[in-house]
């Protein structure tokens, strides 16, 4: 049927849109231009694909399409002529399996690693940068980057837009910066990462709890990263976070698709490779940091306390308060006070962090996001309060654009009404 034709073609496109993209802007270097002519693919397969069938390559498919393309663009633009003859050869040859696009040792010639780079240039503002490589390197839409930053869809769409056109009328080289430049836009290329791959652990709309591709991505990117900038402690401090993040993944879905809370996993299936690389990762960053953790750096440290115990009752929660306090006065997030909350909780009873969750309800950045009612919900059913729990995770269902979150929070909200 057509409409799982549809559904198969827009899995495809989570999957390739980033090497796509960034394969297409070492040609014409130009995201902008990339962007489009990947689109054309995405098009065309639309156009051909429910008649048709997807092909047995559909990443090669969208490849070959956006090249043939943008041999046509390249063709009809004079100003583009002599880029023809340069490339030309390369373009029309025989397209190569999507893999090869980005090889996993390429090094420095990555083109998702050089696409980071161009898209967190800093002739944008900080918010572009990150708001344009999640929309070129995530595949996310401008509704997913805006529920990701807390603000208005609108404003991301003009940022994305404005982003183009200054990176286009820059004339802003593909390639990875070197020296000095590299360690000044080192830390928004850490930010960005760090939001791809949080938006792979915790998708923020669709029917799926994570989009493992995106946390494949983001974790490739950083392990480059660490080998291009060896010295760099929050470079080795990220890559930690996202390795013992990553280790829970298998855990952290049911055999229906369903999320499992960090409570209730089995840490048996916990991938102890990727704790032991997270730890490695975690100790050459406090090596490096002299006593001078970075906000990764910090973060991996609470990653580590949950790798490290055996048993969810083994946690080490005043640890973890204590960093995320340390972490608050690092990085003031409104976000990281809540996260405070819920280590108070655990580490003192669910009276203290229902305390400094209840002065966080006023602040605006934290009006819709779903997971402010979803913790105080938690909390309000250990002191025995189901009736105001429930109408907290109501809420929260409703505030979430996630459907497995929905469908946890829904749960809950009727168990407490089991339990008035």
């Amino acid at each position: 049927m057509a409409t799982d034709t549809h559904r198969a073609i827009e899995a495809v496109w989570r999957i390739e849109a980033p090497r796509l993209i960034a394969g297409l802007a070492r040609l014409v270097r130009d995201v902008g231009v990339a962007e489009e002519l990947a689109q054309d693919a995405l098009v065309a397969a639309l156009e051909q694909w429910p008649a048709e069938g997807v092909p047995r390559n559909p990443g090669a498919w969208l490849t070959t399409t956006a090249k043939r393309r943008a041999i046509d663009r390249i063709r009809r633009d004079e100003t583009l002529r002599r880029k023809l003859e340069e490339v030309g050869r390369d373009l029309e040859q025989a397209t190569p399996d999507i893999g090869a696009l980005v090889a996993e040792d390429d090094g420095i010639g990555d083109d998702l690693l050089r696409l980071v780079f161009v898209a967190c240039h800093p002739v944008l503002s900080a918010e572009a940068r990150a708001a344009l490589t999640l929309r070129l390197l995530g595949g996310l839409t401008t509704d997913e980057i805006a529920r990701a930053f807390l603000v208005p869809e609108p404003t991301v769409a003009q940022r994305i837009v404005r982003a183009k056109k200054t990176l286009a009328k820059a004339r802003v080289p593909f390639e990875v910066p070197q020296g000095d430049e590299l360690a000044a836009r080192l830390s928004s290329v850490l930010e960005v990462v760090y939001l791809i791959f949080n938006e792979g652990y915790s998708a923020t709309a669709g029917g799926d709890w994570m989009r493992p591709a995106l946390c494949e991505d983001a974790l490739r990117l950083g392990r480059v990263l660490a080998r291009l900038t060896p010295r760099e402690p929050e470079v080795h401090g990220l890559v930690a976070l996202m390795e013992i993040q990553a280790s829970r993944s298998a855990a952290r879905i049911g055999p229906g698709g369903e999320p499992i809370l960090l409570a209730d996993q089995n840490r048996a299936r916990w991938d102890q490779l990727l704790i032991r690389r997270g730890l490695a990762a975690l100790e050459r960053a406090e090596g490096l940091s002299d006593g001078r953790p970075g906000p990764y750096e910090l973060q991996a440290a609470i990653a580590a306390c949950h790798a490290r115990a055996r048993r969810f009752a083994d946690t080490d929660w005043e640890r973890i308060a204590g960093l995320y306090e340390r972490l608050a006065r690092a990085t003031p997030s409104p976000v990281v006070e809540l996260n405070r909350a819920v280590a108070l909780a655990m580490a003192y009873g669910p009276a203290a962090g229902l305390a400094l969750l209840d002065r966080l309800v006023a602040v605006p950045a934290l009006r819709n996001y779903h997971l402010l009612p979803s913790v105080r919900g938690d909390f309000l059913v250990k002191l025995g309060r189901p009736a105001e729990a429930r109408t907290e995770f109501e809420r929260a269902a409703a505030l979430t654009r996630n459907g497995r979150e929905r469908a946890l929070l829904l749960d809950r909200a009727a168990a407490c009404a089991e339990d008035r």
